[in-house]
């Protein structure tokens, strides 16, 4: 072939270890047709379709000589599809897409203002994570080209994951991605917005230069989509550079909804280790607080990365919450549950605040000019807040009603 790579190539991965996954290895020849080999443990079953499905792409790239190895283990078809795929492109020059069909359960946008209590990290190289990672109720999911995927697997891995946000279902959470730094960065939004991806979350950000580049290579590819789907940007901020500049970047560009932390890099680039106290945070959180706030967005917090430690991630939420933030990401669906707990309002919350807008409702309605609740004095930015937290006990359906004095608190999550 004239426009050939190379003569084999070896995408995937195989072993004992391995699930929903495949290693496929393909080899071009000058002769002998297409010869395809399967190894599955449900090659009873679907080994017509696996095979089937490989022939379907090696006709839509015009294969006609090569030697195609399939080890499967239980992969779903998107996977086949993205590993083949993959390995085409590996020995062969061609800007065709092996596209599965959209699942219609996909078609959903978001909004700037969604709640984002918790985004659930994926490494965007391994399936069998994405699979069912809807089901664990992460406000949003995020697929992870950056850290999670070595070097040498990133090709593979975009392929994978616009496969994936074609045909997973996340069961209606936020479909984010996380693109890599730099060029690889802007490579990796033409695998992920023209599929339908909610919000992007970029690495590294130290300048509102970074974002107007991210912003203007989106615009550029939904100019040439007929679709258009308008992408959500969340920064995460990760040194001491993109801390003292976080609020020029939560303010460049209007499709920013958060700003996020990244405390392991950040810890890093300061040259101090992360502790459970995190009084080497303190600065940069609240900092990064105020930028959000200043700008009209959300702050979101950095993961907790002792997956062993509830109790330590409970009282992680617990500060982060009473620092400002409104989320943080996780790296394993047990902090969940913790985590959306944490972040929306809880019954004394709850109580209180009806107590305080009930208080100021009547002294007004009485023509005081003062407002007490037993010992303490209320002044309006008190009662805003009050009202802030049975607005957003509303929204999460944990009381009845909106106005403090006819709702009825639900039973707690």
């Amino acid at each position: 072939m004239k426009n050939m790579k190379s003569s084999i190539a070896v995408t995937g991965n195989a072993g004992p270890k391995i699930r929903s996954d495949c290693e496929i290895t393909l080899e071009l020849k000058d002769k002998g047709g297409i010869k395809i080999n399967l190894i599955s443990k449900v090659k009873t079953l679907y080994g017509d379709s696996i095979i089937n499905l490989a022939s379907e792409i090696l006709d839509f790239y015009s294969f006609k000589n090569c030697i195609l190895n399939v080890i499967d283990s239980g992969a779903l078809p998107f996977v086949i599809s993205a590993r083949i795929e993959a390995a085409i492109k590996k020995v062969i020059h061609t800007d065709l897409d092996f596209l599965p069909e959209f699942n219609q359960k996909n078609f959903y946008s978001t909004e700037h203002d969604r709640f984002r209590f918790s985004r659930l990290y994926l490494p965007g190289n391994s399936p069998a994570l994405m699979i069912n990672a809807g089901l664990h109720s992460a406000y949003g999911i995020i697929l992870d080209l950056e850290d999670s995927v070595a070097p040498e697997k990133k090709d593979e891995a975009r392929i994978l994951v616009r496969n994936a946000l074609r045909q997973v279902d996340f069961y209606g959470a936020e479909r984010m991605v996380r693109i890599n730094q730099g060029e690889k960065g802007v490579e990796d939004l033409h695998f992920v917005v023209p599929n339908n991806v909610n919000l992007i979350l970029i690495p590294k950000c130290e300048s509102a230069d970074h974002i107007k580049k991210i912003d203007d290579e989106i615009a550029l590819i939904n100019r040439e989509q007929s679709d258009k789907n308008r992408v959500f940007l969340m920064p995460i901020i990760e040194s001491a550079l993109g801390i003292e500049n976080s609020y020029s970047i939560a303010r460049s560009s209007e499709n920013i909804v958060a700003l996020a932390i990244g405390l392991e890099d950040y810890t890093a680039d300061l040259g101090v280790p992360r502790t459970m106290v995190g009084n080497e945070s303190f600065y940069a959180r609240t900092r990064l607080i105020v930028a959000a706030r200043a700008a009209g967005i959300q702050p979101i917090d950095s993961v907790f990365s002792d997956i062993d430690d509830m109790e330590g991630l409970k009282e992680n939420v617990h500060t982060s919450k009473a620092l400002g933030f409104e989320g943080m990401g996780c790296i394993h669906p047990r902090q969940i549950p913790i985590i959306n707990k944490g972040y929306a309002p809880d019954e004394n919350e709850i109580e209180r605040a009806k107590k305080i807008v009930l208080a100021f409702e009547k002294a007004k309605s009485d023509g005081l000019g003062v407002v007490a609740l037993g010992s303490k004095m209320i002044d309006p930015p008190v009662v805003a807040r009050a009202q802030k937290t049975i607005d957003l006990a509303f929204r999460l359906g944990l009381v009845s009603d909106s106005r403090a004095d006819n709702i009825e608190s639900e039973e707690m999550n």
